[in-house]
């Protein structure tokens, strides 16, 4: 009697991992450090942790479900919800203004690049990571020179 692969390969064996993990951290620190020093809601610590967790999420289910697109593509739409409930939780709504929506949509945006790395695809890891740390540290100047220039009426 055969037993499946899952039960024939060493429980223990994290090298294959570390390096997509290590990967997925990284990419997401300087995200992590943009919203620390704007003092958002998530910051240092958050950005990369959400990056890894997402990142190990689905290098953990690769090995239970090899050959199974279908299965995989549940556990990525289950790791987009989560990215969203997390988001939420960085919204804030003020009396005449929402706050957070930046740093929700770069949570949703980490939560993605951690799994592109979890799926291998490195290069969308890449560019999300890049394309989001532009987006916060060059647009910011710009937002707030329009909402100086062109303030909420009621």
């Amino acid at each position: 009697m055969t037993l499946p692969a899952i039960f024939q390969s060493n429980p223990f064996d994290p090298l294959p991992h570390l390096a997509a993990l290590l990967t997925a951290y990284f990419f997401a620190l300087p995200i992590g450090w943009n919203r620390e020093r704007a003092e958002r809601s998530a910051g240092l610590r958050t950005f990369p942790l959400v990056a890894l967790a997402s990142c190990g999420i689905v290098q953990a289910a690769e090995s239970l479900i090899p050959g199974h697109p279908e299965a995989m593509a549940r556990i990525v739409e289950g790791i987009i919800t989560g990215m969203g409930f997390i988001g939420g939780g960085a919204i804030l709504r003020m009396k005449e203004s929402v706050k957070g929506t930046a740093t929700a949509a770069s949570l949703w945006a980490t939560g993605a690049m951690g799994t592109a790395v979890g799926l291998g695809s490195y290069d969308v890891a890449l560019i999300l990571s890049v394309v989001t740390v532009i987006t916060l540290w060059m647009l910011s100047p710009l937002k707030r020179r329009i909402d100086a220039e062109f303030p909420l009426e009621d």
